[in-house]
């Protein structure tokens, strides 16, 4: 699940307004003199009456009108507890948030001239010592990364130490740094349809630190991403998204989607280009193993269980006959389901298992298998539960480390 580029955001030109007047005929008659005395006494009569009520309206008349005295009561100074939600996020994870820019050496087709192509993305601070989580499509063929803190400091002796091979994550570090202030990682496996969120990231490549917000629309999303926006763009399948309407622009991926804890919960990666607030966002919990093993030892070595399945819908449920309505079905069209000699091998999984948790947590209801393995590292040990036969099996696999 490798994304190339930076996900294309259609920016649409403002609509012009153009007001139209209504064509009327009017057609003049002479007026009566009389007619015309009678209603200017009665205009009077109106406007001098408007004028006492407008009179008493500016002094205050206590019977009929409240006027403002003092900027306290003034209601633009209230601020609602989401309102204040939101400006605490900001403000305290805003530091975290980094803006990353990248140059690539290009060669003109039409006259064999080399000429530089520049992007910008968004990245997060996960350790004090200047690691950096981000898109893999943020700095996918750059050959020059430079990182710029909200402060305007910048930073340009970065190494990119690698990228996740299946999915849209990728990890960079600034030499010779201490004390940066780091994001604060959530858990994305117990976020909640219509939960809070806020994005924050380097819009468009130019509004750094744009802050909006929204709710979590659908979790468990798969989708096919683009480069550009079109087939013929080079394209990926990311799975088990999660889905807001919390606006994310090109320029945003690789920034946090957080709770209004400011915790980071998914990792803004992609947008809908023909639908109106529909982002989506790398769970978090799907990046903890890679992470804790890139500061660990400096190495992006993914975790992997060697299985191949379908997750069980109900047209997929009826089609195998299942006994249960969510899980993981190991099955395969080709090749073998279980990897001969691999980690699921090793722990007794066999063809047309239906794993339906990990380590406790419901495959199908959190996430997928392969995004609940993400969370550990290679060597570390998960229970699955596995339904065989109409029996529920507890088996203890040992995560291998994935090869491309």
């Amino acid at each position: 699940m490798e994304q190339k580029n930076e996900p294309t955001a259609t920016v649409q030109p403002e609509p012009v307004v153009q007001e139209a007047e209504t064509s009327r005929q009017v057609t003049s008659k002479p007026a009566k003199k009389p007619l015309l005395i009678i209603a200017l006494l009665i205009i009077a009569g109106l406007t001098g009456f408007a004028g006492s009520w407008a009179q008493d309206y500016l002094q205050g008349d206590s019977l009929n009108t409240t006027v403002l005295n003092t900027s306290k009561e003034d209601g633009n100074n209230v601020v609602t507890p989401n309102e204040e939600s939101i400006a605490a996020v900001a403000k305290a994870v805003s530091p975290s948030v980094v803006s990353i820019l990248t140059t690539t050496n290009q060669v003109s087709r039409l006259f064999n001239q080399q000429y530089q192509q520049e992007g910008a993305g968004t990245g997060m601070i996960v350790s004090s010592n200047g690691y950096i989580m981000t898109n893999k499509h943020v700095i996918d063929g750059a050959d020059k990364v430079t990182v710029v803190l909200p402060d305007g400091k910048t930073y340009e002796n970065v190494d990119v130490l690698g990228s996740d091979p299946l999915n849209d994550v990728a990890f960079l570090k600034i030499r010779n740094v201490s004390g940066l202030p780091a994001i604060v990682l959530g858990d994305s496996k117990t976020i909640r349809i219509g939960q809070s969120v806020v994005a924050i990231g380097n819009a468009l490549g130019q509004y750094q630190n744009s802050v909006t917000s929204g709710i979590v629309s659908g979790t468990g999303r798969p989708v096919t991403a683009s480069s550009d926006g079109t087939a013929n763009g080079s394209t990926e399948n990311l799975t088990d998204l999660i889905q807001t309407d919390a606006a994310i622009n090109s320029g945003n991926s690789g920034g946090p989607l957080l709770n209004l804890k400011g915790q980071v919960i998914g990792i803004n990666t992609a947008i809908a280009q023909d639908a109106q607030s529909i982002g989506f966002a790398i769970p978090i919990s799907a990046t903890k193993g890679l992470l804790a093993h890139v500061i660990k030892t400096g190495k992006v070595e993914r975790p992997y269980l060697g299985v191949q399945y379908m997750s069980i819908t109900p047209a997929v449920k009826e089609q195998y006959r299942l006994p249960v309505d969510k899980g993981d079905y190991i099955t395969s069209d080709r090749g073998n389901s279980v990897q001969v000699n691999g980690p699921a091998a090793k722990a007794g999984v066999k063809n047309g298992d239906i794993i339906t948790h990990v380590n406790g947590y419901g495959v199908g209801e959190v996430a997928s298998v392969s995004t609940l393995i993400s969370e550990y590292e290679p060597g570390q040990k998960v229970e699955l539960t596995v339904v065989r036969d109409g029996k529920e099996l507890k088996l203890t696999a040992t995560l291998g480390t994935y090869q491309r």
